[in-house]
């Protein structure tokens, strides 16, 4: 498995985990609980997700300045 499939495969798991965070807060929201906690579940699967997003976003402009770069 090459890099880039590695990337968008763990970009794949982590918006499900980054899902059933959100959910599990709104969960804990709507029976009143105040754990400060479940706040912040949802923040590493976003932080993550943010960084892959990105590489994922730039890939195809990295991908063409290369071959640009390489028949010139």
């Amino acid at each position: 498995m090459n890099w880039n499939k590695w990337v968008q495969q763990t970009h794949r798991w982590l918006s499900i985990a980054f899902t059933v965070a959100v959910i599990v807060n709104i969960v804990a929201l709507a029976r009143k609980e105040t754990a400060v906690w479940v706040g912040f579940l949802a923040l590493p699967p976003l932080a993550l997700l943010m960084f892959t997003g990105l590489y994922l976003f730039v890939l195809p402009y990295a991908t063409r300045w290369r071959s640009r770069r390489r028949t010139d």
